[in-house]
């Protein structure tokens, strides 16, 4: 009889690890879940932004061609100075 009684009560000691089981699972899953949408959230804002900053930098178009420009008068002033003072 001892046998039986010690044998019967293994179930519940097994049941009530699997609800433990079962409920961490659930906690991390809540978590991950959690989380995701919250760097969801930070992604739109950030995608936002970009959008943002593209928009204001595309008036830079023009920058190349002063960046040429200035390089141009630049050699320009050397030359002008090794002729001038006979360099």
């Amino acid at each position: 009889m001892q046998l039986v009684l010690g044998a019967s009560g293994g179930w519940t000691i097994g049941l009530a690890l699997g609800v433990v089981v079962v409920i961490v699972a659930a906690a991390i899953v809540i978590t991950i879940v959690s989380l995701a949408r919250r760097i969801s959230a930070q992604a739109r804002t950030a995608v936002a932004g970009v959008t943002q900053v593209a928009e204001q930098t595309d008036a830079l178009s023009g920058v190349g061609r002063i960046n040429d420009s200035g390089v141009r008068i630049l050699h320009s002033a050397r030359a002008l100075r090794k002729v001038a003072v006979g360099r």
